[in-house]
């Protein structure tokens, strides 16, 4: 059977199509992953190109196992294991476990995720004697990742900022962190990018190697690239050009953390004698469906033109619902899935509710729990975030590299073991003064008299069970050195004592972790500890979607590009929300790329399709008039089923009587509160002293609040009885 067989005419012209740079402008649901991997097998087997000539670049591993999966079938296994298909990251990784001791690293540094990011550079700023208030840890961490995000270096960024003061103590914030970043051998997920950016750079010797083995070079999702993903390809397109790229401008929606549309709209002036190809017919959606989208996103300015078509049924028409608030919204999508589920219509998989923003998961939430709906929330605490993970994952770094500073000081009194923040903060201290990595400074803490004896002896004692559990390492095994790691510290006991109330959840957790270990050494080809952390820093949300699980799946717009589903809900289309404020107040280019999300929304429903909007919604305590998105005016009026207010019976937890509407602010809603408050305000309690709030949580009739105090202490308190003070 030929490679082609199957493909309509404008897939088969892009997948024959081998030399020289290609451009696939392909639409949603218009079969990308069938031209790329028809593509690949076509050049093993019809024109006798090695398999580890070719390169795959995607955005996720679940995509990247994929489409390994579906070569695979096309050519065999044995052509695909010299072949790269993988993320960008996970490329990256790899380039530079074999370079980057060119760099000035060691081969087997260590990935840290943003959680550790931040805790560098708390001390950082702590360091430099800056005002914490005044550089707030997130802000600072995204400015840092914006440059490196564009391949600006350090140095570079002092100079453009050097007329900010502002901005140039964040540039001298920059510097120490990559300082630190690399004395501690360890680089952040930006780093990956940047540092193989450098490396070809720097050492052509390195690139011309790499430029030789990718012959053929391929990469999915290409509106998604930033500006050192974009010098990475460049760089090994080399001379032959031989470059496919795939991607939908309208598509395009992760601007806020670097990407630029502009790599794929300026594709053919980058690559003179670029051939572009258009894939339009779409295999996924009913014809009104489709309908909805092209109309929605030909609002837009900055997108090549281009218009999904099926053969598909044309289908029912969209439904457009209008409720009083939130509760009401998330009763009605509960209630239809309910129904369609107990009456055997559906299966719970078929339902996704797809939002904006992660704040309103927790009234949909309330509502799968009150309704006994089967559930899986994506885009949550990720597993690989949960403290008791993180604490076995941080002793899993620390043997495999005694320079991680910032996984050292997490585990040194974890478990307890009377190692006090003075303690800590002195060995610090003194290792920055000297120039000392913490486990050196630690491990000579009795001769070097920077603690007292007691403390001393209880720094000496961890370190030498750290030293022991290095040199079982290479023997053990991933899954038996965790195991031992929970049985020589007690960390199960640990677990019972601090974190009664859901002890079992997190022993689960770690009992999935050793799973997870297990599976690894079962499955790849040269095991290693280093391999093992690698795999789990790299794993995206998206990656756990289990497509088997008969549960509804609630995420975020975002995090749903990629998938698919039956039936889905778009809540929370109110201007201010969706589109966002910041949006709109941002200008056109920010606006266009919130109306690249609702096509992208649209474009996951196969055949049903439900917009939702509330006339009013809570946020941080405040009740507030919300108009309806410019995004359901911009819908053909012919395709969509607009239904009058619809309030499904039901005490409302907020809304007693139509309200008079203010600026925005809903004025005679009876308020279980006495006063507003917001993320980031300062507060004062009688017993606590003061804090800054860091969450807020709505329970309708209480507002819940989270504050960091000054004592260090971290309490949820209740606004209602609490007697907080806003200062």
């Amino acid at each position: 059977m030929s490679i082609t067989t199957g493909l309509n005419e404008r897939q088969k012209e892009a997948v024959l199509h081998t030399e020289g740079p290609l451009l696939i402008l392909a639409g949603a649901g218009s079969g990308k992953t069938r031209v790329l991997t028809h593509r690949i097998a076509h050049l093993v087997k019809d024109k006798g190109v090695n398999p580890w000539n070719i390169l795959a670049i995607t955005f996720t591993n679940k995509a990247a196992s994929e489409m390994k999966e579906r070569i695979e079938v096309l050519i065999g296994q044995d052509a695909t294991e010299s072949m790269w298909v993988s993320t960008f990251h996970s490329m990256c990784v790899r380039i530079l476990r074999r370079n980057i001791h060119l760099l000035g690293y060691g081969q087997w540094f260590t990935i840290y995720d943003a959680s550790d990011q931040k805790v560098l550079l708390k001390d950082i700023i702590k360091n430099l004697n800056y005002d914490e208030k005044l550089f707030p840890v997130g802000k600072v961490l995204g400015e840092i990742s914006a440059q490196k995000n564009k391949a600006i270096t350090p140095e570079e960024y002092k100079k453009s900022v050097e007329d900010d003061f502002r901005l140039s103590m964040i540039a001298n914030i920059y510097a120490l962190y990559q300082q630190e970043l690399k004395e501690n051998n360890a680089l952040d997920f930006d780093d990956l990018l940047m540092k193989t950016n450098e490396l070809f750079t720097e050492h052509p010797d390195v690139l011309k190697f790499y430029q030789n083995k990718f012959q053929y070079i391929h990469v999915d999702e290409y509106q998604d690239t930033n500006t050192v993903q974009y010098y990475i390809v460049r760089h090994l397109a080399g001379d032959r050009h031989n470059l496919c790229v795939v991607g939908d401008d309208d598509q395009s929606i992760y601007g806020w953390r670097g990407a630029d549309i502009a790599n794929i709209l300026d594709f053919e002036r980058d690559f003179p004698g670029a051939r572009a190809i258009k894939l339009e017919q779409n295999y996924r959606s009913t014809g009104t469906i489709l309908e909805a989208a092209n109309s929605v996103v030909s609002h837009n300015k900055g997108r090549k033109p281009k218009k999904l078509w099926t053969d598909n049924e044309k289908g029912k028409a969209i439904e457009v619902l209008k409720y009083d608030n939130e509760y009401r919204e998330a009763d009605f999508i509960a209630d239809n899935i309910r129904r369609k589920a107990m009456s055997g219509d559906r299966n719970f998989s078929d339902f996704a509710v797809l939002y904006r923003t992660n704040a309103q998961s927790r009234v949909l939430e309330e509502k799968m729990v009150s309704n006994s709906i089967p559930y899986r929330l994506l885009g949550g605490t990720r597993f690989y975030e949960r403290r008791e993970i993180k604490d076995l994952l941080a002793y899993l770094r620390v043997i495999e590299n005694i320079h991680d500073d910032v996984s050292i000081q997490r585990i040194i009194n974890v478990p307890r073991r009377r190692i006090g923040a003075a303690t800590v903060d002195r060995i610090s201290q003194y290792g920055y003064e000297e120039d000392m990595r913490f486990y050196e400074v630690a491990r000579r803490s009795k001769e070097l008299e920077v603690v007292g004896n007691a403390a001393a002896t209880k720094v000496v004692e961890f370190i030498e069970m750290m030293d022991r559990f290095r040199t079982l390492a290479p023997v053990k095994g991933v899954a038996k050195l965790l195991e031992d790691i929970i049985d020589t510290t007690n960390y199960y006991d640990y677990i019972y004592q601090q974190y009664s109330e859901d002890a079992e959840d997190r022993i689960s957790n770690i009992g999935e972790l050793i799973s997870k270990a297990a599976n690894y050494e079962s499955t790849a080809e040269e095991a290693s500890l280093a391999g093992f952390l690698e795999e789990v820093t790299l794993v995206a949300d998206v990656d756990n979607y289990d497509e088997d699980s008969n549960s509804v799946v609630l995420m975020t717009l975002h995090s749903a590009k990629g998938l698919e589903f039956p039936v889905v809900f778009m809540p929370g289309l109110e201007e201010g929300l969706f589109p966002s404020s910041m949006s709109l107040e941002e200008g056109e280019d920010s606006l266009e790329e919130e109306r690249r999300l609702c096509y992208v929304g649209i474009t996951r429903a196969r055949q049903r399709l439900y917009l939702l909007h509330a006339e009013c919604r809570r946020t941080y305590g405040r009740v507030q008039y919300a108009a309806p998105s410019r995004f359901l005016s911009e819908l053909p009026s012919q395709f969509r089923k607009q239904e009058p207010k619809r309030n499904i019976p039901g005490h409302n937890p907020f809304l007693k009587t139509r309200p008079k509407m203010g600026k925005g602010l809903i004025d005679n809603i009876p308020k279980t509160v006495d006063q507003d408050y917001n993320i980031g305000d300062r507060i004062s309690h009688i017993r606590f002293g003061e804090g800054i709030i860091e969450d807020l949580e709505d329970k309708g009739d209480d507002l819940f609040v989270t504050i960091n105090f000054d004592n260090g202490q971290k309490r949820r308190l209740s606004a209602k009885f609490a007697r907080l003070k806003v200062i």
